[in-house]
């Protein structure tokens, strides 16, 4: 059985955070595990309020996993706090897992979801354990320091986040106008990675399930890059496919493949 990891808040609402991983990792084939670091009060309108989890109990949560059910991946998602990171950091360091960053710092509907010292921690403790970070326009911005208006700056972004230690660096472009290009760098060259963009509202979720599905691909054994080109042909289809659910921006429709529907290559 192929096993997964997520480390990240909760949302009540099913749409994001932890929630949306554990539906991505079930609907791509991977037995789901989860370490919460933050209950995040929140619908499809708004985020209303937050609890953080005590650093002593989120570093139980992840020991309980990799004790007893060893994940071949995992999933980092909303870490509230430079305790938190630090946290994660601590329980990952000396494992040889594939990791798979989704620096959270803003929700859908606009909140901001992240102390004001997490930053500098995540780039000294976390990203030099990462095998694949996947920021924002907005996160790329704020963990480079560096503008992310035009491609040579996107460019320009990608080198420096590369620099602060991860593998790969995947900045997205979902809120760029025209095609949905996400920009993918290892450290040898860069390539694309574009799907055309749908009309829709329904996209709560989306940078938890894209994550959560590309840790779930490096899981089942594919190669990075295939795994994130597998990853964007799945929240592709699952943003077609979202649901009309609230009275804001709607969630994914993560069981889409269930629905008559065959992975594309499996």
């Amino acid at each position: 059985m192929v096993t997964a990891l997520s480390i990240a808040g909760s949302d009540c609402s099913g749409g994001a955070g932890i929630q949306a991983d554990l539906k991505t990792f079930a609907a791509l084939g991977v037995y789901g595990m989860s370490a919460i670091t933050t209950v995040v009060a929140e619908n499809t309108q708004a985020v209303f309020c937050r609890q953080d989890i005590a650093p002593d109990v989120l570093a139980a949560q992840i020991e309980a996993v990799l004790g007893d059910i060893p994940p071949d991946a995992v999933k980092i998602g909303l870490l509230p706090s430079a305790a938190a990171v630090r946290t994660v950091a601590a329980a990952l360091k000396g494992t040889a897992l594939p990791v798979v960053l989704d620096p959270v710092m803003v929700a859908s509907a606009g909140q901001t979801l992240h102390g004001a010292d997490m930053l500098e921690a995540l780039k000294a403790e976390l990203l030099p354990l990462v095998t694949l970070i996947t920021p924002n326009l907005a996160e790329a911005a704020a963990l480079s320091g560096l503008p992310v208006e035009n491609h040579l700056q996107r460019q320009a972004a990608a080198l420096k986040l590369k620099d602060l230690g991860p593998r790969v660096v995947l900045l997205k472009g979902g809120h760029l106008d025209g095609a949905a290009e996400d920009l993918y760098y290892d450290g040898e060259g860069f390539c694309a990675f574009t799907s055309p963009r749908i009309d829709t509202k329904n996209t709560h979720g989306t940078g938890c399930t894209l994550s959560s599905a590309i840790a779930a691909y490096l899981a089942r054994g594919y190669a990075l890059a295939q795994a994130v080109e597998k990853a964007k042909a799945y929240i592709t289809g699952a943003i077609a496919n979202g649901l009309a659910l609230g009275r804001g921006a709607g969630p994914l429709g993560h069981f889409y493949l269930q629905d008559g529907k065959q992975e594309e290559g499996s």
